[in-house]
């Protein structure tokens, strides 16, 4: 929570969480619409919300309005890409797969938070948005605090943080009707409530909404639902209690694979030349009895995570307050994908012409094989990997007004998770079972048959985790982790001067427990168990910051903060074993930043300039395909890593009058790698990988620019230039220019193991996107129809995204002589050959190169009535 940064503070009930703005002068009234928040909010509580000129850190503050307008069949975090330093793309572009990285950093190591709750994975800081759908249906406000942030909490905000304060129990009364539909099959239907405040002080929200179609990419259908309900009840001036329960259940078909850019090309039906912008190599079809060809997608998700929030705002005096909200989050799901080989071929072995899987193929190649226990994954099926947790967690806050200037806060957030993961059969496509050795507590290999449909498994979150043992397969192991941490703030605030300091510290417990390895099994040594007991990790924030109001138009500020913040599970546990790693150490991030800001009564306008440095940094790549050079996939671990973050950021408004306005940003990063690491490889199975005759090798990433990891890649400039035009009242017609530039593709950390090797850098893109909305008012003021319009890339731009390798142009030195039945091939004719063929390289880039490419051009429209 940020505190009072203003002479005297206001502490008002907003959304219904915990929430806190200050305000330069006290009014005595609970609710409020300010010039930043459209939506009524929650100011008392834990949720740090910072304030223009009072406030140290960078922010930008997207509100609830604009998300209506704006949205369309986006993903909800790409409307931060007018944000300086944000990049957001669609990811693998099924629905909810989006990535977001800010200052260079990604989600990992962003703070990601719902109404001041911690939403980031307590084993590996994910945050995937498919889990989160439904947050565009019922956030107030998003703010985006780039860099140390203004929490309070123990969290390493590395990048920055990102908070979606929702909606309040305690809203007007009215509700809304909203019918929305786009470009392929896009429909989104939801209507929301509000009852208003009773005279008993009772007051209730909800909303109700669908979405269903597919994405721009093949085979990418989907379906999710959300629901959200508010309970509000103010007995007194003294207590307020909020209750909330939110949840988005969805499954969606995937492109988990970023197919080849000569396969882009390749496989486009219309043989030009160019890349098939929508190619997905994750499916295939299947041929019926009828003749008739259905779609058989071979990578989805699935998932349902309902959150229940309960707040209770306490008044202890005029000058002490206690705010404290109790939480639980049960997610229940998972992602599917394939599995074992049939005749030793994997799924890679049946494609058919058009780029996609042959599942006739599949289906005979497996009904021709009898399934044994003696013989490992002896069929090609598809495999559903469960990742559900149980999570529940308890936020305090007190807080105290010393005088008009000086007031303190302190408080706790403790959290325990229990995370369950392991895979079962989701379709044996043809097969009549399949065949598993990796449950080393059975006698004999275990032949299953069971099978779990993605789009029915039990997303009942106060259900069974679990699947019969039984039924389990590759892996199914646990993490249990536990969270204990304390804080404090001390501030000083003038009418010139807000100051703060804070610091807070934590324990972090890890347990990791392993259902298939049998007690006694060795590992690397080390005779292990089922449960490694908890590996305790102390870890520490300190941070302060000041902002000086120089008069009445022109501010500036600085903070600076140093961050002892434990590793991922990931790193206490490497190689998915149970051996604890030797080498743990804490990561270390020290940060400092400097701001201005201008205000005046038509134009705004802030600057920041930031340096962070982030030491023994620990990180897993996963997916990586033939790792080994025989066709087996794995996954690279890398530790001692340092990055340096360094940029500029600038953005502005500008009002030219009651019909145009005009906003803006610049962005300019600097983030490079210092000194060099240490990589392994290893199978999917865990099995070393040598590299250069070991398993572990130097990596030379001194100086090498900072790229994403997995499928991300990290744009080191951005911009955009946006207007609003309001030719009558009630239409608003906008557009938005993005560029994004210095991008640098996912590295590969074996591709390391040489000096001079440096990060592939993509082309750099442009795209205009355009929208407009129109209200139509009833006679009823508070009653109208809103129509909206929305039309992303309108140029229809081709551009790559995010890249996964880092494959550079070859030169004569990648070749080396060759004979081949007695002819002798010169490196020079091999390079000649390859330099001379056009249809190796794409925009400059070899062509072997694995990317995703944008969306080409969508739209969407909508409807809604306002009562």
């Amino acid at each position: 929570m940020k505190s009072n940064f203003g002479r005297r503070s206001l502490s008002i009930v907003l959304t219904l969480s915990t929430a806190s703005i200050y305000f330069a002068q006290q009014k005595p009234i609970d609710t409020l619409k300010s010039n930043d928040i459209d939506e009524v909010v929650i100011t008392k509580g834990v949720t740090d919300i910072a304030k223009d000129r009072k406030t140290p850190v960078a922010v930008s503050t997207i509100k609830a309005a604009q998300i209506v307008e704006r949205l369309g069949n986006q993903e909800l975090v790409e409307i931060l890409n007018t944000t300086p330093s944000v990049y957001a793309t669609k990811g693998g572009g099924g629905f909810g797969d989006s990535g977001i990285t800010m200052r260079g950093f990604e989600s990992k190591n962003i703070a990601v938070m719902v109404n001041g709750m911690p939403v980031n994975d307590m084993e590996g800081g994910s945050v995937y948005m498919s889990n989160w759908t439904g947050l565009a249906d019922v956030t107030s406000t998003m703010q985006v605090q780039r860099g140390l942030g203004s929490s309070k909490l123990a969290i390493a905000s590395v990048g920055g943080t990102l908070n979606f304060v929702t909606r309040a129990a305690d809203m007007k009364q009215g509700g809304v009707v909203r019918l929305g539909i786009g470009n392929n099959d896009f429909l989104k239907t939801s209507f929301a409530y509000n009852t208003g405040k009773s005279e008993n002080g009772w007051s209730s929200s909800f909303l109700m909404a669908r979405q269903s179609g597919s994405t721009y990419i093949e085979n990418t259908d989907y379906e999710a639902y959300t629901y959200f309900f508010a309970l509000g009840f103010q007995p007194s001036k003294k207590h307020n209690l909020q209750f909330m329960i939110t949840s988005s259940p969805q499954w969606h078909d995937q492109r988990s694979y970023a197919p080849t850019i000569s396969n882009y090309i390749k496989y486009n039906p219309d043989k030009d030349g160019t890349p098939y912008r929508q190619y997905n190599s994750d499916f295939g079809y299947l041929t019926q009895p009828n003749g008739k060809r259905v779609g058989i997608a071979n990578a989805m998700n699935y998932y349902a995570k309902p959150v229940l929030m309960l707040n209770w705002d306490w008044n202890i005096s005029d000058k002490s307050t206690l705010s404290t909200v109790a939480y639980m989050s049960n997610g229940r799901g998972g992602g599917a994908r394939n599995a074992g080989k049939v005749g030793g071929k994997g799924m890679q072995d049946f494609v058919d012409n058009e780029g996609h899987y042959n599942f006739d193929q599949i289906f005979a190649a497996n009904a021709a094989v009898t399934p044994t226990v003696g013989v490992q994954g002896n069929t090609l099926v598809r495999t559903s990997s469960v990742n559900s947790h149980n999570w529940y967690g308890i936020l305090m806050n007190f807080q105290h007004k010393i005088n008009d200037n000086w007031n303190f806060s302190i408080g706790t957030d403790d959290r325990y998770y229990y995370g369950y993961h392991y895979q079962v059969l989701s379709d044996l496509y043809g097969a009549s079972g399949y065949t598993d050795a990796t449950n080393k507590n059975l006698p004999t290999n275990n032949l299953i048959r069971k099978t779990y449909d993605y789009k029915k498994l039990s997303w009942n979150p106060f259900g069974g985790a679990n699947a019969p043992m039984e039924d389990r397969m590759v892996f199914s192991n646990d993490g249990e982790v536990l969270w204990y941490s304390g804080f404090g703030q001390v501030e000083y605030s003038t009418e010139k001067v807000s100051a703060f300091l804070q610091g807070s510290v934590s324990n972090q417990a890890y347990q990791r427990i392993d259902d298939f390895v049998k007690p006694g099994t060795l590992q690397q040594g080390q005779a292990v168990d089922r449960k490694t007991g908890f590996k305790n990790i102390f870890g520490y924030n300190i941070k302060g910051g000041a902002n000086y109001n120089i008069d009445e138009q022109n501010n500036v500020f600085a903070n600076i903060g140093y961050y002892s913040k434990q590793p991922f599970m990931s790193a206490v546990y490497p190689s998915n074993q149970q051996v604890l790693n030797p080498n743990l150490t804490n990561e270390k991030i020290f940060s400092a930043e400097l701001g201005y800001g201008f205000r005046a009564h038509n134009f705004n306008a802030k600057v920041n300039l930031y340096r962070t440095e982030w030491k023994d940094r620990f990180f897993r790549k996963t997916g990586i395909k033939d790792i080994d050079g025989l066709g087996n996939n794995g996954y690279s671990e890398i530790s001692g890593i340092t990055q340096i973050h360094m940029g500029a950021e600038f953005e502005g408004n500008y009002k030219v009058n009651k019909y145009l306005e005009f906003n803006g940003m610049f962005s300019y990063g600097d983030y490079q790698y210092k000194g060099n690491a240490q990589g392994s490889n290893f199978l999917d199975d865990n099995t070393p990988v040598a590299i250069n005759g070991s398993n572990q090798t130097t990596l030379y990433l001194d100086k090498v620019k900072v790229g994403g990891s997995g499928s991300n890649s990290i744009p080191q400039m951005t911009a955009s230039l946006g207007a609003t035009i309001s030719p009558v009242t009630d239409l608003k017609i906008y557009g938005d220019w993005q560029y994004v530039g210095k991008i640098y593709s996912s590295l590969n950390v074996a591709e390391f193991d040489k000096q001079g090797k440096t990060a592939l850098e993509l082309p750099n893109f442009n795209l205009l996107n355009i929208g407009a909305s129109y209200k139509i008012r009833l006679n009823d003021k508070s009653q109208f129809f809103t129509i909206g319009v929305n039309v992303n890339n309108l140029l229809d731009t081709t551009y790559i995204q995010d890249g996964s390798t880092n494959i550079k142009v070859k030169t004569v030195a990648d070749f080396t002589d060759k004979t081949v039945g007695g002819v002798t091939t010169t490196a020079q004719q091999q390079f000649d050959t390859y330099i001379n063929n056009p249809n190796n390289f794409y925009k400059g880039l070899d062509a072997s190169n694995r990317v995703y490419f944008g969306f080409g051009r969508t739209w969407s429209t909508s409807l809604s009535f306002n009562f």
